[in-house]
């Protein structure tokens, strides 16, 4: 289980405080108004940002003290993050090895987690040559052959047409299920993942809102306010 307890963040014009539970093997959406705070929760279990009180573990391991390499996670961002001079499979393969040395085992891996996805065949491929799907798909391969169990998906597919990015979150679903492994994912169309997500987290002002089922939470007192979040995303 993924627990963040009282983890507090300042800046001069921002303050966060996050608290969440999710248990392992959830997929938790996370959304809420633009400059709510999702990213920012996300870097923090990342570890790009560091609380400056409170506790952060993942299955009973302490994270605060871990650097970003360290620490379970892996993280996909909107925009993918890819680099453009290396092949597909060797911005996967850096999920594995950042020196891309990989045994042949590895490369394997590589190729099997291109089919899970549906990139079969794309190996030798860059980045520039592919559309943005594609793209997300390959960042989506990278964050998943490196083993970790906990991924944070931060706004993966706002720039696809609704029919590719649901799509796309039916493929996270499905590889999450048969890799059981636990993940956080900010999106500004909660009713893309409504019907999948075992739960939804509503941040907004630095905090966690609320924290339930989907239903709970797009259904219950704070429908207003994630409907104005929505149109402001």
């Amino acid at each position: 289980m993924l627990v963040i307890d009282n983890c507090r963040l300042t800046w001069p014009d921002f303050t966060a405080d996050y608290s969440l539970s999710v248990p392992t093997g959830n997929l938790c959406a996370v959304i809420g108004p633009s400059g709510g705070g999702k990213t920012t929760l996300l870097h923090m279990i990342a570890g790009f940002e560091r609380p400056e009180r409170g506790t952060l573990t993942f299955d009973g391991r302490d994270l605060l003290p871990l650097e970003p390499a360290k620490r379970p996670v892996a993280i996909v961002f909107q925009d993918h993050n890819l680099f453009p001079h290396l092949s597909v499979a060797q911005n996967v393969g850096l999920g594995l090895r950042p020196s891309l040395r990989l045994s042949a085992e590895e490369r394997a891996l590589v190729g099997e987690m291109l089919d899970a996805v549906g990139l079969a065949g794309f190996d030798e491929r860059r980045p520039g040559e592919m559309s943005g799907g594609q793209r997300q798909r390959v960042a989506l391969a990278r964050a998943l052959v490196s083993g970790r169990p906990l991924i944070l998906l931060d706004e993966p597919f706002s720039s696809l047409d609704p029919a590719l990015r649901r799509d796309m979150i039916l493929l996270v679903d499905a590889l999450r299920r048969r890799r059981s492994v636990t993940i956080l994912m900010t999106i500004h169309t909660p009713e893309d993942v409504a019907d999948l997500a075992d739960q939804m987290a509503f941040v907004a002002d630095g905090r966690v809102v609320a924290s339930g089922r989907p239903a709970e939470i797009l259904d219950g007192a704070l429908a207003p306010r994630i409907a104005a979040a929505v149109s402001d995303s």
